[in-house]
């Protein structure tokens, strides 16, 4: 029995974490939170004050929504399991997609189908083998209705260019599927003014509904907060009944503290935005250089461009693994978490092939060990230049340098 199997670490037991940001709380936000109410029980879908939030939030961001067409949850997983659930048919992902996509809709009994993803990027399907899996499915007697994709892709942390999701976006509309547009990591792009990020909703309003977790970017991941925005007309407006219906049904509510914090943080007060850009810029500076050791140790990554982490590919390095033992992504994952002494999630968790050597990097645990250390990182102007997250960076470097050697050692004779 092999050791994942013997542990229970199944496909929904056990689940990557999130890739938490390893900082320390913004101290306004803690005070937000225990400022608030701990008795008072917030309404399913959000209370109206949490609900304007989160509206104007999307106003910001050129995605119009008023109270009416935006409900909160605890957590980006509550609302795609009522979307889910509220839209009906199957689903369909790209491969790799998010850990927690495929899950909720198989716990409902829908089969969920993977879609190979362009050779630039992650978070979108190819447009024609989205087509071609629509039509096999359709002949096979399936009924599919829902896309998810993401405009900043965990885990290959890339955004797709925009003639990329036009193509697809097209292609999802002329299908007539509903999209899910996963946009928990759009405001944290490492190249803001050189990336240009496109929503599903700019494109087809009527057919896509915009779901982002506030771990992303606004809240610590330990406190579960999202919200959706849902298309406008009744087509939209049914829609949000019916996901209201199925958030009541699982008593999805937000906690108050919790609540009162996303609420303050979704309406971007001056420190919540400059906490937010700081931390995107560290983790931007930390993957890159994390991309570096691994790209120079002959692995094959993308650049980051987005979010808290990196996706690798250890397939080149696969004459050094092989004596290790290492045969398949979860024997990778057992092998890089022991080594790293931080979880390396295998691609098979992202519903990525078993067979491929991909594993997921966080930066969070480059950053340190102590709240201490890591606080140190926020306010140092040349954070790579701090001892501990040189000894993090040069531990990773040498872990990799080693494979590439020893690689290099096992390649025949040419």
């Amino acid at each position: 029995m092999r050791q994942a199997d013997a542990v229970g670490q199944g496909p929904v037991r056990y689940g990557p974490v999130f890739p938490d940001d390893g900082l320390p709380v913004l101290p306004e936000l803690a005070a937000v939170l225990a400022a608030a109410s701990r008795t008072e029980e917030q309404p399913v879908g959000g209370a109206p004050a949490l609900l304007e939030a989160a509206g104007g939030y999307f106003e910001r961001r050129g995605l119009p929504a008023g109270s009416a067409r935006v409900a909160a949850a605890p957590g980006a997983p509550a609302l795609l399991v009522a979307l889910t659930a509220a839209l009906g048919g199957d689903v369909l992902v790209p491969r790799p997609c998010a850990a927690w996509w495929a899950p909720y809709a198989r716990l409902l009994g829908r089969p969920v189908f993977h879609v190979g993803t362009p050779a630039e990027c992650g978070g979108v399907p190819d447009p024609y083998a989205l087509l071609e899996t629509v039509r096999r499915v359709r002949d096979e007697g399936g009924d599919p209705r829902l896309l998810v994709l993401s405009v900043a892709d965990d885990p290959t942390a890339t955004v797709p260019p925009p003639e990329v999701m036009h193509e697809t976006v097209e292609a999802a509309a002329g299908e007539g599927l509903h999209l899910v547009s996963d946009e928990t990591w759009r405001d944290t792009l490492h190249a803001p003014r050189r990336t240009m990020l496109l929503s599903p909703a700019e494109m087809l309003p009527e057919r896509v509904t915009v779901v982002t977790d506030l771990a992303g970017a606004l809240l610590p991941s330990g406190w579960p907060a999202a919200v959706a925005r849902f298309p406008a007309g009744r087509a939209g407006n049914a829609l949000h009944a019916r996901v209201l219906d199925v958030l009541t049904a699982l008593g999805a509510r937000v906690a108050a503290p919790v609540a009162a914090a996303a609420g303050h943080a979704l309406g971007e007060p001056a420190p919540v935005v400059a906490r937010r850009d700081t931390a995107v810029g560290l983790h931007a500076r930390v993957a890159a250089a994390a991309h570096a050791a691994v790209t120079g140790a002959g692995a094959f990554s993308r650049p980051p461009q987005a979010g808290r982490h990196l996706y690798v590919d250890l397939g080149p390095l696969r004459h050094a693994l092989t004596p290790q033992g290492v045969g398949d992504a979860q024997d990778l994952e057992e092998f890089l978490t022991a080594r790293l002494g931080m979880p390396a999630p295998g691609g098979h968790r992202f519903g990525d092939d078993l067979g491929a050597l991909r594993v997921r990097l966080s930066t969070g645990p480059l950053l340190g060990r102590t709240d201490e250390e890591r606080a140190e990182c926020l306010k140092s102007p040349v954070p790579l230049e701090l001892p501990h997250v040189q000894r993090a960076l040069m531990s990773l470097r040498s872990i990799f340098d080693d494979l590439r050697d020893d690689a290099q050692r096992w390649e025949p004779p040419r």
